[in-house]
């Protein structure tokens, strides 16, 4: 699951919120590029670029990143096979290749992909990268003891499932072969026409067997892309990259490079990031964040000065927040009852409660509205701007229910605008108004994640929220409606439990697709379908709104992360 661009490793759904103040997760910006001076000019090379963030960029470790395109600032240091196109709004929602010529060859039934290498590619030492580089890295993200990378490739390639790692079996993956040094051949038990976008993962980012020191290689990583590690500090918390001598434009038409420096500094209060890029004073006016927001208060504040409004960067991201049902559970296991609550909802409030419309906005689809996802538009429910009470207490008569409801809602108790009271606060007050009496029950971060995403404690009634691995209907809709993806023993998102047939068949027919357009589609017109049960009560997808230094330019946020992309910033 990719999280909001915020978040550079895994965590569960439940702990992907929209932060004010970290894949990443999420549509189209309309409002992309900032307006300012700063952002506007010819970009050049050189200076300093400073990145103030709140969480620090832990595990600086291709193999242990979960991110998606390659990240956003490992990205600078690691390539991979592919990765996102750099280019704002729905275009930067596109897999190009990166270290790769093109995005791989598949075979007739998708389940081998074969990948040729660009000429003239090099580390930080000068040293050639070979295809045996790349497949040692993907092998060593298997290890225990670099875990926390993105679990397809395990899922996906022939033995993935066994393979232990490098440091315990030397052998090796034999799915994986190098027929010589610029060819890298991948077999999968299964078809996987979406294997483009995978291959952005920083597990495919290639490690020298000879440079690997296992646990200590994240100190100083050997360097792909054009700039370097020369200082980690704090496990993250604060990173010095400098130039890449040793990296060629020639070979890479994503990456810009344009500063000299980029000094990345983290563990800071929102609140504190906002103030100093907003004053922009000596070395913030050449920063940057890539994981706060603007909060309600603050984008306020914003928006009535001129020229700090010309410095807010818009972005949006694969993500949509959802009311999930258990239907396992009374009266939850009564469609009515779930199409009453459908139909009750105040998506105005909701979007209030979630910072305003310039935060949020309102969602009637479980897929993202973007075209990459497949969005295909549909409101089975319609309730319109406020909640249509009247149809939803017609339902609830035919489900036995006249004389009303009372219903228990679990939220988080954090503060986030997204599964958080004030969201709860807004879907209780709507539900009123058609008959039912909605009970709030408040857990503690750690303990909503583990008590809704657990078959066994899982609620009838609770708020979620769901984020791309990638810009594709493949991660976002499967995990939540596969039948196969039910977990019993460990963290379970699918919460409707669904184990549909026909859903089952249809997701295996689509993965055969390598014409990812028609994919898109197909993923489409199968939430439409899925989406006439009401498993789900789609609410919001965030927006994301982040102020930038005055004397940064060439912004540039796609649809793929929602913010803004380091790798294309001037300073000068």
């Amino acid at each position: 699951m990719r999280q909001p661009p915020f978040i550079s490793r895994r965590l569960t759904a439940a702990a992907a919120v929209l932060v004010v103040g970290a894949g990443a997760a999420a549509c189209g910006p309309q409002e992309s590029k900032g307006d300012s001076p700063g952002a506007s000019g010819t970009p050049h090379k050189g200076g300093t670029l400073t990145v103030l963030n709140s969480a620090p960029q832990e595990d600086f470790d291709p193999a242990r990143l979960y991110t998606s395109g390659g990240g956003n600032i490992p990205s600078l240091v690691f390539r991979t096979l592919t990765t996102r196109n750099r280019e704002d709004g729905a275009a930067g929602a596109k897999v190009v290749p990166d270290l790769a010529t093109d995005l791989g060859t598949p075979s007739k039934n998708a389940t081998v992909w074969t990948y040729t290498l660009k000429d003239g590619l090099k580390y930080e030492d000068g040293s050639r990268i070979t295809s045996a580089d790349i497949k040692y890295g993907i092998e060593r993200s298997f290890a225990a003891e670099l875990s926390g990378g993105a679990p397809y490739l395990r899922d996906w390639l022939i033995g993935g499932a066994d393979y232990q790692g490098p440091y315990k079996d030397k052998k090796g993956l034999d799915s994986i072969e190098t027929p010589d040094e610029k060819t890298i051949v991948f077999h999968l038990d299964k078809p996987e026409g979406e294997f483009p976008y995978l291959a952005t993962q920083t597990q495919t980012t290639p490690v020298p067997k000879a440079k690997d020191e296992g646990t200590k290689y994240e100190q100083h990583p050997l360097s792909s892309g054009p700039y370097r590690v020369v200082k980690n500090e704090g496990d993250g918390e604060r990173l010095v990259l400098e130039r890449n001598t040793h990296w060629s434009a020639a070979t890479d038409e994503e990456r810009k490079a344009y500063p000299d420096r980029i000094v990345v500094r983290s563990g800071l209060a929102s609140a504190v990031i906002n103030q100093r890029l907003s004053a922009s004073r000596g070395t913030d006016a050449a920063a940057v964040t890539t994981d706060t927001n603007l909060g309600p208060a603050e984008l306020a504040k914003v928006t009535g000065d001129k020229d700090l409004a010309a410095r807010v960067g818009t972005g949006h991201f694969g993500y949509t927040n959802y009311i999930a049902f258990n239907p396992k559970v009374k009266p939850f296991d009564n469609p009515k009852v779930r199409q009453a609550i459908s139909y009750a909802i105040d998506r105005s409030s909701v979007v209030n409660a979630a910072g305003g419309s310039s935060l949020a906005e309102p969602a009637t689809t479980f897929l993202p509205d973007q075209k990459s996802f497949g969005h295909t538009p549909y409101d089975h429910f319609p309730a319109g701007r406020t909640g249509n009470a009247s149809k939803a207490k017609e339902l609830l008569e035919e489900a036995g229910y006249a004389k009303g409801l009372t219903v228990t809602l679990t939220h988080d108790n954090e503060k986030n605008f997204a599964t958080s009271p004030e969201i709860a606060t807004a879907i209780q007050e709507a539900l009123k108004k058609a008959g039912i009496t909605v009970k709030l029950r408040g857990l503690e971060d750690n303990d909503y994640s583990d008590t809704v995403y657990n078959v066994k404690s899982e609620p009838g009634f609770f708020l979620g929220g769901w984020g791309a691995d990638w810009p594709s209907g493949g991660p976002f809709f499967a995990p939540i409606f596969d039948g196969r993806q039910i977990v019993k023993a460990g963290y379970n998102f699918n919460s409707a439990q669904l184990n549909d047939a026909s859903v089952n068949k249809e997701i295996d027919e689509i993965n055969k697709l390598t014409d990812l357009g028609a994919a898109a589609k197909r993923w489409g017109a199968l939430d439409k379908k899925v989406g006439e049960q009401a498993l789900t009560v789609p609410l919001f997808h965030p927006v994301y709104k982040r102020l930038y230094g005055k004397s940064v330019k060439n912004i540039v946020i796609s649809d793929w992360t929602g913010v803004l992309d380091v790798s294309q910033v001037a300073v000068k």
